[in-house]
């Protein structure tokens, strides 16, 4: 049986889910949220005992009217306390757009006001710099086939001290 007084003791972590979505032109699907300044993946947070894939698929279907066709996971990015916010874990999920899909996006207007398609080398001028920074090694991990573990949006490297 269980400790279950332990486990209740340990420290809970944030977690965070989103869609790195492109169109055949290799553009990122953003989008600008309401409550917020900057354009972001679309997601979200991952709510009680809800998987990063099932967050980031409903997310999706809430906030752009469908189920993107997603390909796995390309992006696990930690970020830092900051502003009197708690650390989060990002998971980063990548997948393909379609001019039909784009043009039928109905934003919830409650929480978010634009989308856009945006070349990567344009996402800095858009994006919030923690966002932005995990864009290009998210891009590169998608073209690679792996994955990528980043802190910050920065990535690290292994077999060295951080």
């Amino acid at each position: 049986m269980p400790d279950l007084a332990y486990y209740a003791s340990l420290p809970r972590s944030r977690g965070a889910a989103a869609a790195l979505l492109l169109d055949d032109l290799g553009r990122v699907l953003l989008v600008k949220p309401t409550y917020k300044e900057g354009w972001f993946l679309p997601g979200g947070v991952i709510e009680a005992d809800e998987s990063p894939l099932s967050a980031c698929v409903r997310e999706c279907e809430e906030e752009l009217g469908f189920v993107p066709r997603l390909d796995g996971l390309v992006c696990v990015d930690w970020g830092s306390p900051r502003d009197g916010i708690d650390s989060v874990n990002v998971f980063v999920f990548a997948g393909t757009v379609t001019g039909e899909e784009v043009a039928a996006i109905r934003l919830p207007p409650d929480e978010l006001s634009d989308h856009v398609l945006a070349a990567p080398e344009k996402i800095p001028e858009l994006a919030p710099p923690h966002v932005a920074r995990r864009m290009d090694p998210s891009l590169r991990a998608l073209a690679e086939g792996r994955a990528v573990y980043l802190e910050d949006g920065r990535e690290q490297q292994f077999g060295t001290a951080t």
